[in-house]
């Protein structure tokens, strides 16, 4: 089973007599392998497609704490966004953190202060090794 050049898997055919295939069996069994490699590559497009949506998704939510970090930050600080986020950028860097666990962090925190508090989350010796 081919798309072009790239296997895509392969299909076996057994007779209940020894023997060769016969010219019809031979296409109906190239019918087979043609129907299973359009299946094959069905799913693997739905299954690209759903990691793809998937990741985008995080993405955009991602994005969306970050802003919300960084405006509430400019606010507190009396800083315009860029600097808000350099802020929040940095102290992420510094720390070896994730910009976005940062955010959360900042965006959840009941209190005014930068940076946010230490959330209940594994250490970072801890993570690494996980």
């Amino acid at each position: 089973m081919r798309l072009r050049d790239q296997v895509i898997g392969a299909l076996n055919l057994f007779c209940a007599e020894p023997g060769p295939l016969d010219p019809a069996g031979l296409r109906i069994g190239q019918a087979l392998a043609d129907v299973a490699t359009i299946g094959l590559l069905q799913e693997r497009n739905v299954r690209r497609s759903e990691t793809a949506a998937e990741q985008l998704q995080a993405a955009l939510k991602s994005r969306v704490v970050i802003e919300q970090a960084k405006g509430k930050l400019a606010e507190r600080l009396s800083v315009d966004m860029d600097r808000a986020f350099r802020l929040l950028r940095d102290y992420a860097r510094s720390n070896n953190l994730r910009l976005t666990d940062v955010a959360r962090g900042f965006v959840d925190s009941a209190a005014a202060d930068f940076p946010p508090p230490p959330r209940d989350q594994p250490s970072r010796q801890h993570r690494a090794q996980g």
